[in-house]
């Protein structure tokens, strides 16, 4: 990511926007992309990618940005359509995962002790497994689909924020306004409310943005690998599948552009993250 040179009064080059108000533009640009690449996905017309045999292995123009397959469907549109299913399954599958890691990550430093040893155990097992393996074992147990999928990435992706959940909670618990409330007789949930959860939360949402990609390429890769979305879904992770047919034909538009909206999109979900991160750490803000 390219440094930003601000002046001494934090104001960033001759727009006159201080910091703060450049990565809040930036953040809400970052959203407001995706979820129209999302809205958009969930609104299209079918018959936009539907088959077109007179429209059949055509390759990109004005008239069909991304190109058409074998089939004669526009590449555009149904990449397009790809996006929005991943942003979807990512959402619903990082917020889950994000959940367990908060109960579990908070939980284990609360409670301490044979809570602490069986979080760890579990978190330990869990990094132990290569991830992909993991992954594919998992959505074939649930029986595949979008439901083996969502389950499979929401069961995998939560130890590394849980491990950072545990670390804020006891850093936390060990302040001294934390016992000095506690001297003060307030009660375990008033603590939790008014000094936990406000410090661990800024934390939460930042991991819970950034398990956006990984949660996104993961469903990709195991839907290309044929454990995942079924084939008439149109995921881009079926799109690559579908496209490594035709590469040897001379068609290589049907991997080239699916794939470079896949990356895009998994590192704006990541910049979002990046700069949420700095404005609410700061001391990151201030580097």
């Amino acid at each position: 990511m390219a440094d930003i040179k601000y002046d001494k009064t934090g104001n960033c080059g001759s727009f006159g926007l201080n910091r703060r108000r450049e990565i809040l533009l930036i953040i809400l640009s970052g959203v407001v992309f995706l979820s129209g690449v999302c809205l958009w996905g969930l609104l299209m017309d079918p018959s936009l990618y539907a088959p077109d045999y007179e429209a059949r292995r055509l390759a990109p123009s004005l008239s069909h940005l991304f190109g058409t397959d074998s089939l004669g469907r526009d590449m555009f549109y149904r990449t397009v359509c790809g996006l929005s299913t991943s942003i979807q399954i990512g959402l619903l599958s990082a917020l889950i995962s994000s959940v367990i890691a908060l109960v579990l990550g908070s939980m284990s430093a609360v409670f301490g002790g044979r809570v602490d040893t069986a979080v760890g155990f579990m978190v330990d097992l869990c990094m132990g497994v290569p991830h992909l393996i993991l992954l594919i074992l998992i959505s074939i147990a649930v029986g595949g689909g979008a439901a083996g999928v969502i389950t499979g990435v929401a069961v995998t992706h939560w130890p590394n924020l849980t491990r950072v959940i545990r670390a804020e909670v006891l850093q936390i618990r060990s302040a001294q306004y934390v016992q000095i409330a506690r001297k003060l007789g307030k009660s375990n949930w008033h603590i939790a409310a008014k000094h936990i959860v406000p410090h661990v939360f800024p934390q939460y949402l930042v991991g819970l943005i950034l398990l956006f990609p990984h949660a996104i390429l993961h469903e990709a890769a195991i839907t290309f690998l044929g454990y995942g979305l079924p084939l008439d879904t149109p995921a881009v992770g079926v799109i690559l599948a579908e496209s490594m047919k035709h590469l040897a034909a001379g068609m290589w538009w049907l991997a080239f552009f699916p794939g470079l909206a896949l990356l895009f999109m998994t590192q704006l979900f990541d910049i979002v993250g990046d700069y949420l991160k700095i404005l609410i750490d700061p001391h990151s803000a201030r580097q």
